[in-house]
């Protein structure tokens, strides 16, 4: 009789509720390491220091409370003034209005780059998005500086009407010949997709090119 089933099996199997679950059962494109910050610490514990897995989570929850515009505001830094734009001498501000410089900015954000203290080359970041026993590369998360107007920004990167913001993205592929990122703005869900709405693995690269 132990192994003979209710008649009302089902429903008592509804009945069982034992509470929310702590699994995450958001839809993302990214793996589940692309998140995970990168931590000098051996993989073997050693007595009396916390474990490889407790710091990469402390990190990662610390970093996940930063917030670059918000970083780059507190140090009174607007972001939308970072990208160079055409010079327009009709609509010069007068000098009384200037706080810093009477001259625009000219520079491109990449000539103040310095890569000496980043903890990941371009290639360890691309590679992230594999996950293990998968061929196929997933979409890296990040933050990018763009145009909050696509076209305009596709058309002219410098116009004076375009409006720049720090917009979540993924990051699809790294050319190394021109130091650039390769990004795809996340939906409202925070997805990257193309035009059908499927997933864009491998940069993007289909058979057709």
């Amino acid at each position: 009789t132990k192994f003979k089933t209710p008649e009302n099996f089902k429903g008592l199997l509804d009945k069982q509720v034992v509470g929310p679950s702590t699994e995450d059962l958001s839809e993302s494109d990214f793996p589940v390491q692309s998140f995970n910050p990168k931590v000098q610490l051996p993989f073997k514990r050693i007595p009396g220091q916390n474990p490889r897995k407790v710091e990469v989570e402390r990190k990662r929850r610390l970093y996940l409370t930063f917030d670059i515009a918000e970083l780059l505001a507190s140090k009174g830094i607007d972001s939308n003034q970072l990208m160079p734009r055409h010079y327009d001498p009709d609509n010069m501000p007068p000098i009384e209005e200037t706080k810093d410089s009477v001259f625009p900015i000219y520079l491109p954000l990449q000539v103040f780059d310095n890569d000496e203290f980043d903890c990941r080359t371009p290639e360890e970041w691309i590679s992230l998005g594999l996950e293990p026993g998968s061929s196929d590369r997933k979409p890296v998360p990040g933050k990018a500086l763009l145009p909050t107007d696509d076209v305009l920004g596709h058309e002219d990167p410098k116009s004076q009407d375009l409006v720049y913001e720090w917009i979540a993205v993924g990051v699809l592929d790294y050319d190394k010949e021109t130091d650039l990122y390769l990004v795809h703005k996340r939906d409202k869900k925070g997805l990257v997709r193309d035009e059908e709405g499927r997933p864009i693995l491998n940069g993007g690269i289909t058979p057709a090119g």
